[in-house]
Parts: C-alpha cells; sequence; structure tokens
C-alpha cells in the first residue's frame, strides 16, 4: 500500500486498497522485482471484458533496458516526461479496436482496456507499489517508435514504481502530490428514473 498515508475521506466504507489508492509524480529509485512486474500483468490479464475479447495490450520499458525506456518515455508529453523519468517502469496501453471472433468494431475496447489497467493498479497497491496513468501521451509516435499495426490505437501512458518523496518533485508538483484529494459527491453522479435524478441508494439522508 502508498506508503503515504492520506486515504480517500470516503462516504461510506471502502477497502484500504481502494482508499489508500492515488496516483504519485514521485518515485524512488529503486527497481521493481520482475515477479512482482509480472504479478500486475497477471492481474490484468483476468479484467472482465466484452465477449471475453481481452483487447488489452501493453508496451513497457524498464530502466534496466535503457533504450527500450526512453522509446517509451518520448511517447509521453513532454510535461509527463519531465517527472515520468523518475519512475522505474513506464509503459503504454494499447486496445485492439476489432472482435477476434468477428472483425466486428469493439465499442467497448477502451472500457474494457481501462478496466484491466484498474486491475493491474489494485494488484500494485496490494504489493506495495504505485501506478500513474497519464493522458498526456503522443500516440502518433508511439505507434511510429513501435511499429504498432492498423486496428490498434494507443489508449494510455502509466508511470510504475516505489512511492517517493515530493520533496524530489519541482514546486508546481510539489505541491499537487500533497494537495487534499477530492472527488465529486455520489449524488451528482449515480441516477435513477431519469438523468439527473439521484439515486435513493446514494441520496443524502
Amino acid at each position: 500500500m502508498s506508503k503515504t498515508k492520506r486515504p480517500a475521506s470516503t462516504s461510506t466504507s471502502i477497502h484500504d486498497l481502494i482508499s489508500h489508492r492515488w496516483s504519485p509524480r514521485a518515485f524512488e529509485n529503486r527497481a521493481v522485482e520482475p515477479e512482482k512486474l509480472r504479478a500486475l500483468f497477471e492481474a490484468a490479464r483476468w479484467a472482465a471484458s466484452s465477449y471475453n475479447a481481452q483487447p488489452w495490450y501493453y508496451i513497457v520499458g524498464t530502466k534496466d533496458d535503457p533504450t527500450n525506456y526512453q522509446r517509451v518515455l518520448d511517447s509521453f508529453v513532454e510535461f509527463n516526461q519531465g517527472w515520468a523519468k523518475s519512475a522505474p517502469v513506464v509503459g503504454l496501453s494499447v486496445a485492439q479496436l476489432k472482435f477476434g471472433h468477428n472483425n466486428e468494431p469493439n465499442s467497448h475496447a477502451f472500457h474494457d482496456v481501462g478496466q484491466a489497467s484498474a486491475t493491474l493498479q489494485i494488484q500494485a497497491e496490494a504489493l506495495g507499489l504505485s501506478v500513474h496513468q497519464m493522458a498526456g501521451i503522443l500516440p502518433d509516435k508511439a505507434r511510429e517508435i513501435f511499429k504498432i499495426p492498423e486496428g490498434f490505437a494507443v489508449v494510455a501512458g502509466f508511470a510504475i514504481g516505489y512511492e517517493g518523496d515530493p520533496k524530489t518533485l519541482p514546486d508546481g508538483l510539489r505541491e499537487k502530490e500533497v494537495a487534499p484529494r477530492e472527488r465529486k459527491a455520489l449524488d451528482s453522479f449515480v441516477f435513477s428514473g431519469a438523468w439527473g435524478h439521484t439515486s435513493p441508494i446514494v441520496a443524502k439522508k
């Protein structure tokens, strides 16, 4: 579990692996054990998916393979490269856009890749690791670098490692690292009956 003790302030009890999960930008200068990395992707393997199509793919770089690591890092926007370069593991998630069994478009591909990555992230939390997923990537550059074929789309980037000291970050990012954690209230997004009508399941008493 993350070493920074800032669990989410929840409206009802949830599992510690979820309430303690967050996305740091500071990482220790420490390699992730191969068996732990394998466990993360094994967890992703068992995520749910439409028609069990499993449309997720991952491109991963570790610092013990500097050339490949840099190729992944080069697929991030400059801002994200700035902090992600401290992480021992970086990667990209990729979605297969058509079902394998009938070659029809899979409109849930991105959803299912997200499920796999979320499952990976909870497994990371259980192993004392942290994951920061990011939208700030360069999909076209990644496609060129890694020769990703047509029919597949780069979804997101991620950094994996042991959570580090926020003091290692520049001022702007350091403030974000220790800022209060906030989320929308349940009654603002759980509906029933009609759009915008709060479900009684989550309505404030």
